[in-house]
């Protein structure tokens, strides 16, 4: 029979619907029914494309015997960590104090009663393998310790809440922040770099966009030949190898090697957002077809395969299909062979590394093994007949791959990735003169308005119609962002109206009037074991830093000086962290340099015709501190924005407070 999971909205908690487990959602049921018969909880935590939670789902969760352990000893609550955050953020620190090292999904935590963790852990087998013990008998240990060692466990627990206590950023006399801190954190990259395959890690490689995105933008101000380097070497790599979709477009979470090939094949909305962001950059840097191709066939993947009816967009797909990780994605030289001509698989098979060992399970992987160019060289193929050759032969793996059982799609629609994406979108729109790509960014836009914002306030999650769970520090910072960004790709009064009354709420719902910051909960939230007020940068950056980021910028348009202070008393809080340990803030490091030295902000204004080819030649010249605003006559415009109408393009520039006389001619503007 269903369990209680089978009405929740989730994907991922629907597909533990059908276990044996008594399994609980988060809620006042579950953490009274704990109260009430002095039982601890057991705490699962995941995500539907998750490969390690269908793993453990199908090791204990849907076997009788180990079901009948947990729902004797525990209360049993399965937490879709991308529904609630909060009690991931949460969970995962206290994870990381529990065990010295970092966590990850499935999540297993056990609680008392009163939601405090007194152990932790991840993945569990039902039978002892891999020097992991068997599920059903740590369960029996941890439930024998609740009841037989309870003063033990409750001096942990006080001991636990007081470390994630001291976690919390507090201001204290630091000396002030100058830019040397950019330097000390290129230095530090530096020594984390991979010269041979690039990134920052040995295996796994994660893409870390928050990274790649300070060394381009500290290659822009600091004329910084090292960052440039690094960040497009990765970039490069990264696109060549097999956690890019070669056939499909998009990126999965990361590689599981050190050479980009074999990833961890799920595929997640949050993270294509920035990476699209930096390919539009790379190309705009560089003019190297590579980056191009990459973000085109992105945008490609995202609005083929996870764009919904009404204009937002998807979650996720899964890493399995059929209970195989990748299947749906892998080769045999054979398959391709049969689909192919022999011109085509002569080209394709050099290009896409067939040729080469099985580079997963004794399959292939498509990876950029070599350059078209040196392939047709090798083959006597001229460039123009070996492009073709290969274009067909994606075309034809690719309508052959799209006939194969898809993987699982979590269709439900988050505010915090949907923005993610938009700014993405918007921003490579504007760069790559893709006026569509820009259209898709402002539908989103519109989505997110009429479904997800009531009576001022941003609701968290969309799914069949129904849209659910208070919004988070990260969909409200996320937004404005994305707003800012779309209005430069194209500016909408409505927009602009939203970004203000999301940078109130802001600061009204989220901010510490007494220490600065942003909680990551807002004021009337449910009351959790701790508050976090994060300010790292994780897989996805930091709301602390996109929120100071956002407000800054919008301080800066409006002359508003509450935005201003409200991000600079952000940085003040964690000026502590960003001194130790420069890097793991890279989004604060933004916040800081645009705080040292105003962006640059430039006014288009004239006839709507006419401004089009200034707004099309300005926009792939422009730095990361740079503003433009392309705003026709006839707009109502706020007062900062109000510029003279004209019959011809004029362009107003200024930094800061700084402004310049007006330049009526494109080549002066470029100049």
């Amino acid at each position: 029979m269903p369990n209680r999971l089978a009405t929740e909205p989730s994907p991922y908690l629907l597909q533990h619907a059908e276990n044996p487990v008594d399994w609980y959602p988060w809620g006042e049921e579950a953490l009274e029914k704990a109260r009430r018969e002095d039982k601890p909880i057991l705490l699962s935590i995941g995500y539907s494309a998750c490969h390690w939670c269908h793993v453990m789902a199908h090791d204990c969760f849907e076997d009788a015997e180990v079901a009948a352990v947990m729902n004797r000893l525990f209360v049993n609550i399965k937490v879709d960590r991308e529904e609630r955050p909060d009690l991931d953020q949460i969970y995962q620190s206290a994870h990381q104090l529990l065990t010295q090292r970092g966590g990850g999904w499935p999540l297993t935590m056990f609680l008392t009663p009163d939601q405090v963790p007194y152990f932790a852990g991840t993945y569990f087998p039902k039978k002892p393998r891999h020097q992991l013990p068997a599920f059903p008998d740590l369960m029996e240990n941890l439930a024998r310790a609740w009841n037989e060692r309870r003063g033990e466990v409750l001096a942990q627990n006080e001991a636990v809440r007081e470390a994630l206590t001291r976690q919390q950023p507090t201001p204290g006399a630091q000396p002030k922040l100058s830019d040397a801190i950019f330097g000390e954190a290129v230095r530090d990259l530096a020594q984390a770099f991979d010269p041979v395959w690039g990134g920052f890690s040995r295996a796994p490689k994660f893409p870390r966009p928050g990274e790649l995105s300070f060394l381009l933008r500290e290659a822009q101000r600091g004329n910084n030949v090292q960052a440039r380097e690094m960040a497009l070497f990765s970039l490069r790599k990264m696109a060549s190898g097999g956690v890019r979709d070669q056939l499909g477009g998009g990126f999965c979470r990361y590689s599981v090697d050190e050479q980009w090939a074999i990833p961890h094949f799920e595929k997640m909305l949050y993270d294509n957002g920035p990476l699209l962001h930096l390919y539009a950059d790379a190309w705009a840097l560089t003019g190297e077809a590579l980056y191009k191709d990459t973000a085109e066939d992105l945008v490609g993947w995202l609005l083929r395969e996870m764009r919904a009816s009404e204009g937002g967009f998807y979650s996720a797909l899964d890493a399995d299909t059929e209970g195989h990780e990748g299947k749906f994605y892998v080769w045999t030289p054979d398959e391709a062979r049969e689909l192919l001509s022999d011109e085509e698989y002569a080209i394709a098979a050099y290009v896409y590394g067939f040729d080469q060992p099985a580079n997963f399970e004794g399959r292939w992987n498509p990876i950029l093994s070599r350059s078209l160019g040196d392939v047709a060289a090798e083959l006597g193929a001229a460039d123009a007949d070996a492009a073709a050759w290969l274009e067909s032969a994606r075309t034809k793996l690719f309508t052959a791959r799209d006939q194969r059982i898809k993987p699982g799609r979590d269709d439900k629609q988050l505010t915090s990735w949907n923005a993610l994406m938009i700014s993405g979108l918007a921003h490579a729109g504007r760069v790559m003169a893709r006026p569509d790509w820009v259209e898709a960014a402002q539908t989103a836009i519109d989505f997110l308005h009429q479904n997800l914002w009531r009576d001022g306030r941003l609701l968290a999650s969309y799914k069949h119609g129904e849209a659910r769970l208070n919004g988070y520090l990260d969909d409200y910072a996320f937004l404005l962002d994305a707003l800012l960004e779309s209005m430069q790709a194209g500016y909408r009064e409505a927009d602009m109206a939203w970004a203000c009354e999301l940078a109130d709420a802001l600061l009204t719902h989220f901010e510490d009037p007494e220490q600065g910051g942003f909680f990551f909960t807002s004021h009337d939230h449910e009351a959790l074991i701790t508050r976090p007020k994060p300010g790292y940068d994780n897989a996805t950056p930091s709301g602390n830093g996109v929120a100071a980021f956002a407000l800054q910028r919008l301080g800066y348009l409006l002359g508003e000086t509450r935005y201003l202070e409200a991000s600079a008393r952000c940085l003040q809080v964690f000026q502590a962290q960003l001194t130790q340990q420069p890097i793991a803030y890279s989004t604060l490091l933004a916040v800081l340099e645009e705080s040292l030295a105003p962006p640059r902000v430039i006014l288009l204004r004239g006839p709507s015709a006419s401004l089009g080819e200034w707004s099309v030649a300005l926009n792939p010249t422009l730095r990361a501190r740079e503003m433009a605003l392309t705003l026709p006559n006839g707009l109502e415009l706020p007062d900062a924005l109000q510029k003279p109408e004209s019959d011809h393009p004029v362009a107003w520039i200024c930094n800061g407070a700084a402004c310049q006389p007006p330049v009526t001619e494109l080549s002066g503007l470029l100049a």
